[in-house]
């Protein structure tokens, strides 16, 4: 018998052979009170989000510079990186065993659209089942202006409502352009900082050869935060991989869980 249910129950040995109808009222009524207090206590332990190593945020530019064909490479790109051997290790290799991780596509400053949500690795075919889901994610966006900034701001928001805890919060973004529309990517940028989120970035360089000298002024920043270019579309999946291995195995100060 649980402590829970011996509260409730009484004892017969030392039970009165009667009692008034009022003390059974106040007896019944004392009854649904605990009741209700072990399932209000049970239902908030339930509610503690789970604690991972990592929550990552992934946003891939969908914006009009961006072809089918190099969509289709960016997506199985980013599958096959968490396919790799080495990135499943890391996952699995922190402290909690697992990472938080969702993925958006966007383009101008409001065209965001997520195409997986948050969700926990902590297994292999976690990993898989996350991989084979960013694979076959449709195209929702086609072009609408390219701003980073305004990617920055919805990962922003998306680590801050998310269903875990993390003591690291991070955005990738990945893009083959500047800013030509909405916010200053720059001040999203430092108002991510400020929240203790890094940015990270892949710059594709098959646009603008110097796309990656942009992302470096006015995209990445934080602790850590560093670029790693891709050639262009066919070089994005060797990026994207060894841009993970880097933040799966990246040692800083950690960012409070319980910061607001």
């Amino acid at each position: 018998m649980r402590s829970s249910d011996r509260a409730l129950s009484p004892d017969r040995r030392t039970r009165p052979a009667s009692r008034s109808a009022p003390a059974r009222g106040r007896l019944g009524r004392r009854r649904l009170l605990l009741a209700a207090a072990a399932l209000a206590a049970g239902g908030s332990a339930r509610a503690q989000p789970a604690t991972v190593d990592l929550a990552l945020v992934l946003a891939a530019d969908c914006s009009g510079s961006v072809r089918e064909q190099q969509y289709l490479l960016q997506q199985q790109g980013t599958a096959d990186a968490f396919r790799y051997p080495a990135i499943v290790e890391a996952i699995l290799g922190g402290a909690n065993a697992a990472i938080a991780v969702a993925h958006f596509h966007w383009s101008g400053p409001t065209r965001q659209h997520l195409a997986v949500p948050w969700t926990a690795l902590r297994s292999p075919a976690d990993i898989a089942s996350f991989a084979d889901r960013i694979e076959a994610a449709p195209r929702r966006i086609w072009g609408g202006g390219t701003a980073p900034g305004g990617a920055i701001e919805h990962g922003r928001a998306l680590l801050e409502a998310m269903p875990f805890r993390s003591s690291r919060w991070i955005i990738d973004v990945s893009g083959d352009g500047r800013t030509n529309a909405g916010p200053p990517s720059a001040g999203a940028r430092d108002a991510a900082v400020a929240r203790g989120i890094t940015i990270n970035g892949l710059p594709i360089l098959h646009v603008e050869p110097d796309i990656d000298d942009y992302y470096e002024h006015n995209v990445i920043g934080g602790p850590g935060a560093f670029l790693v270019p891709a050639r262009d579309f066919v070089d994005f999946a060797d990026a994207m991989r060894r841009k993970l291995i880097r933040e799966l195995a990246a040692d800083r100060p950690p960012r409070p869980v319980d910061s607001a």
